[in-house]
């Protein structure tokens, strides 16, 4: 398989597609979000999508993919960021025109349930995407100054053609190391509800020879351990090179008898017997500090004792 297109880099500037693949954003929330990225010299240009509502929906299936492809084809776009997630992005995946967007390559950034299109468009259009923040991370009132600065410095480092990268989490969102080691692979995966959702289907992750980064959000613990043994059962944990676990946000065990094992246990003992470095809650996914990791790029991971970390030795951008 040939090298992964690198999309163009983001500068000051920059004119950036706001496109609602799933849910739509309120409006308050959304010119808020707005502010903050044009306080960074960024132009906004909201897609139709950003004004459609169809019960939860932001419009019809085929008005959302109408909406993404246009802003791919619109040659004064420069990158392409989500408003959210929720659900619905499975009913416009198929409507995507991939080769269009494989000869039209531009930055397009989301996570939770822009995962499936994380892994679509860089599996079916060879492009470099990425798992980062959305307008909704910045619409929250309550998220604070430190988390916002840390969002919007990785998310800048990453898209502005930076090369060796660090990526360390933060004191309030503090990695563990729960295998040691080192590892230096493309990187794959997101949200883990919508890795499985492609498991035996034609979209299904191809995990050999990746690093797999993996994070949820409301999930009880023994569904988490569910999900990840559907996981191993499929064969996709098989031939990894690493594993991210992300923050695992409101993750429960609400009955009356506990489940007995924590976040990083379910982990170690699916991943027993599996010789490769393994970190968890770095700071990517649901919680207020995200990264931002570029899918099917290159990376490095270093899971040490005391400060494990991920270096993005070239950029992901040109």
């Amino acid at each position: 398989m040939s090298l992964p297109i690198k999309p163009k880099r983001l500068q000051v500037g920059s004119r950036i597609g706001i496109v609602n693949p799933a849910y739509w954003l309120e409006t308050d929330k959304l010119q808020h979000a707005v502010k903050v990225f044009e306080s960074l010299g960024y132009e906004l240009v909201l897609g139709k999508s950003t004004q459609y509502r169809e019960n939860r929906f932001a419009g019809t299936p085929q008005q959302r993919a109408d909406d993404i492809m246009s802003m791919f084809t619109d040659e004064s776009i420069d990158a392409i960021i989500c408003c959210r997630g929720g659900y619905g992005g499975n009913r416009v995946l198929p409507l995507l025109d991939y080769d269009v967007i494989r000869t039209n390559p531009k930055i397009f950034v989301g996570f939770s349930d822009i995962t499936g299109f994380l892994c679509s468009i860089s599996q079916q259009s060879n492009l470099v995407t990425f798992h980062g923040p959305m307008l909704t991370t910045f619409s929250n009132a309550t998220i604070s100054k430190t988390a916002i600065e840390y969002n919007i410095k990785t998310l800048i480092q990453v898209l502005s053609g930076e090369s060796n990268i660090k990526l360390y989490s933060p004191q309030e969102c503090p990695a563990r190391t729960l295998k040691t080691g080192t590892a230096s692979a493309p990187l794959l995966g997101g949200n883990l509800c919508l890795i499985i959702e492609r498991l035996a289907t034609q979209d299904q992750l191809n995990t050999d020879g990746c690093i797999l980064f993996l994070e949820d959000v409301g999930e009880e613990i023994y569904t988490f351990e569910r999900m990840m043994l559907h996981l191993k059962n499929s064969g996709s944990l098989d031939s990894i090179k690493g594993l991210i676990i992300g923050e695992m946000v409101d993750i429960t065990d609400k009955h009356d008898v506990s489940f007995g094992k924590t976040v990083d246990e379910v982990v170690l003992s699916v991943c027993e017997g599996v010789d490769i470095p393994i970190i968890s809650n770095f700071p990517c996914g649901h919680g207020d500090y995200q990264s931002t990791l570029p899918v099917s790029h290159c990376i490095e991971l270093y899971a040490n004792e005391t400060e494990p970390y991920i270096l993005i030795p070239e950029s992901p951008v040109v």
